[in-house]
């Protein structure tokens, strides 16, 4: 690894990733959706098992810290948490079939990929030259050997949980998903028979007329409908247990006033920040969301809103307020000159220290004393190349003979070594130099300043629009108005929301007891958490979520098992009504044998598809028609040829079509080939996938989190 990006990250200990262990988020659901942390617990110490295998509270919440430290701030806890639980379940379901078929990672196995082109992308990234692209194998062959002979635990524990374990699953994995692969078999008469299908195209003639022909309020879909089509499709009408719930918002969000408010503030700094003559000490004094930078930019790096009234501003001068996202903003040009917008130089670096293994190297009056002979000797005239080659501890640098290149940006940021920095901006025309940075003693020349354009440095006075006391409390009133009325009583609380004009929210579907997120709210955890731990018709206090102020109640409290008419209607109730219209459809078409005279019927027109040899058997999507995959079906009815189909009760409307034409298209050896391996990779998927299900549906999991958070 290049000990100028080290340079760059000043230092930062490199922090891997967790590998994604490919396909065992299908055993489960999508792990990210989220909750907060966690409490409680009493003396329960299991949060969930698999297996007849337990999940203990410290295990779990050890996974949701690693989780953590790896994802930071790209996940709320909420999502790091399900993350975490997903992962676990997942992890324990494929171990158990990997101990069942003696499945095994050994050490050989661990360093070969490690120390070879197929080591973990995290690998890779942590300990890739930068300026040669090339996976630098001896430098992890050092940082191993520093991990392994390590006393900090702390460090062995997050190689171990981020790298060594995730590699593992992995490779175990995919050996099991191999010997799922090699298992599948597709017989010589079912691959001709594909190739047949994918070879016909079929050209057609067809009448649609849509259900929405039919307005929705002139079908009536009554109880005993429901009940019968419930019936007749079990398998889609089970349910976890869980809760229908609804619920009232009362925003808490910025008022008009509020932005008002901060508008007016900023105006009235304005005068105030063009007067005073040190920007940084002026941010801090007057609370600015936004740090100052002393610094330059070129104007191809500042993306803010307004840029052009901003760059064209005098020294001095004070642009806005303006609005830029959740802020008001001044920004005010503290400077401008022209400066390079990169530098090339070339180094030769005496380390005191090894930024991966933090081991000391050279004492620090060897190094300086090293660095000057160097800086003497090049004056001299000795060969740089030479010198940096013998002397340079930058391996990776010396693949490019110790030359490398910065944009301005990077030069000017906090992530770059700042004596570094401050030579390579210097402005006394110095080109070489000995500079002492915290990695040891450089030698650096300045090759050259690329590109010098006008650079600018701006500070930005900004204030995040916030809700207002008054505003908060008037939303919070306003709920608790609801929530007292309602006597924590449903009808009495639909009685108010009716009286008043308020709108309410009912969930479409079910809130599980784990689950972390209902309507617009990713973090109702809270909201969650009340209703599992009160009854039926029962209303809330009002519950801060967001920037809002929610009232919520129970509607209604399932159990596991099919979902009953109620619930069901909203989900069974428009698939009723498409077959009652398509009924309704056929009796119109009645015995009308030609699509011409059907279009007549519903003032339409007769249509075609497929003229450009897209409709085969196996077509997703019928161009003009849309996803119906029983038409396509009918198309290669030979029967219809010579006559129109029979009414066909599609997925947005009926269908009745006339085959035009069906024909060969002209394959050749190499297309056939490749379509004859994507069927058979989609024979592999989908044995993977009922393989990986079918762990899911026979393990026995329970979940007790709920206890816990």
């Amino acid at each position: 690894m290049s000990i100028i990006q080290t340079i760059r990250e000043k230092g930062a200990i490199i922090t891997i990733a967790a590998i994604g262990i490919s396909l065992i988020s299908f055993i489960l659901m999508d792990s990210m959706s989220g909750t907060g942390k966690l409490f409680g617990g009493g003396d329960q110490t299991t949060v969930g098992i698999v297996n007849g295998d337990k999940i203990e509270y410290l295990q779990f919440n050890k996974e949701v810290k690693d989780l953590e430290q790896q994802y930071g701030s790209q996940a709320s806890q909420n999502q790091l948490m399900q993350s975490a639980w997903d992962q676990m379940v997942a992890e324990k379901l494929v171990n158990e079939q990997f101990n069942k078929l003696g499945l095994v990672f050994t050490p050989k196995e661990m360093t070969s990929v490690i120390f070879s082109q197929d080591a973990p992308a995290q690998l890779k990234q942590a300990f890739t030259d930068p300026n040669t692209g090339q996976y630098n194998i001896e430098a992890v062959r050092q940082w191993w050997a520093q991990i392994k002979n390590t006393q900090n635990s702390d460090q062995k524990d997050a190689v171990l949980n981020q790298l060594i374990d995730p590699m593992i699953m992995n490779s175990l994995f995919a050996k099991y998903s191999s010997m799922i692969a090699g298992s599948f078999y597709q017989p010589k008469w079912i691959k001709d028979l594909n190739q047949e299908d994918n070879d016909q195209f079929a050209t057609i003639n067809y009448v649609a007329i849509p259900y929405s022909t039919i307005p929705d309020n002139s079908i009536k879909v009554t109880n005993e409908d429901i009940q019968h089509f419930i019936d007749s499709h079990k398998a889609s009408f089970k349910q976890e247990a869980g809760m229908m719930l609804s619920y009232v918002t009362f925003s808490g969000a910025p008022s008009k006033a509020d932005s008002q408010q901060v508008f007016k503030a900023l105006t009235d700094l304005k005068p105030q920040f063009e007067a005073d003559s040190n920007a940084k000490f002026f941010l801090g004094r007057n609370a600015s969301v936004v740090q100052y930078f002393d610094g330059y930019l070129p104007g191809s790096k500042i993306q803010v809103p307004n840029k052009d009234a901003i760059l064209a501003l005098p020294k001095g001068g004070v642009f806005g307020p303006y609005l830029d996202g959740k802020n008001y903003v001044i920004a005010k040009m503290i400077d401008e000159k022209i400066m390079p917008d990169s530098f090339k130089v070339r180094h030769i670096l005496l380390g005191t220290i090894n930024p991966q293994t933090q081991q000391p190297l050279l004492p620090d009056s060897t190094a300086k004393r090293l660095a000057d002979s160097i800086a003497t000797a090049i004056q001299n005239g000795a060969d740089f190349n030479t010198l940096e080659q013998k002397y340079s501890t930058d391996e990776a640098a010396k693949k490019t003979n110790g030359v490398m290149e910065f944009d301005l940006a990077t030069v000017e940021g906090d992530n770059f070594a700042k004596e570094f920095g401050k030579f390579l901006l210097n402005d006394k025309g110095e080109t070489k130099k000995v500079v002492k940075t915290e990695f040891g003693y450089h030698y650096i020349e300045i090759l050259a300043k690329v590109h010098p354009s006008m650079a600018y440095k701006i500070a930005y006075m900004a204030r995040e629009i916030d809700p207002s006391d008054a505003t908060i409390n008037k939303a919070n009133g306003e709920a608790v108005k609801l929530s007292a009325s309602a006597h924590n009583n449903l009808k009495a609380f639909n009685d108010y929301i009716k009286q008043h004009g308020l709108s309410r929210v009912d969930l479409p579907a079910p809130v599980k007891e784990n689950d972390f997120q209902f309507g617009n709210y990713t973090d109702a955890r809270t909201a969650i958490k009340w209703a599992f731990d009160n009854v039926e018709g029962s209303v809330s206090d009002p519950m801060s979520l967001g920037n809002d102020f929610v009232v919520v109640a129970i509607d209604k409290k399932l159990k596991a098992g099919t979902m009953d008419v109620q619930t069901a209607r909203p989900f069974a109730e428009p698939l009723i009504k498409n077959i009652k219209k398509a009924d309704e459809i056929k009796k119109k078409i009645g015995n009308s044998n030609t699509l011409e005279s059907i279009a007549g019927i519903f003032k339409t027109t007769v249509l075609s598809s497929g003229e450009d040899s897209s409709l085969t058997f196996n077509t997703q999507i019928i161009n003009g028609v849309g996803n119906e995959p029983r038409v396509a079906g009918a198309a290669f009815n030979k029967e219809y040829q010579s006559k129109i189909s029979p009414a066909i009760q599609g997925n947005t409307g009926v269908f009745v079509i006339k085959v035009a034409h069906v024909g060969n298209k002209t394959a050749t050896p190499d297309f056939i080939k490749q379509q004859l391996q994507m069927q058979h990779n989609a024979g592999v998927q989908q044995a993977l996938q009922q393989a990986f299900q079918g762990l899911k549906n026979s393990a026995k999991i329970k979940d007790y989190r709920s206890k816990f958070f």
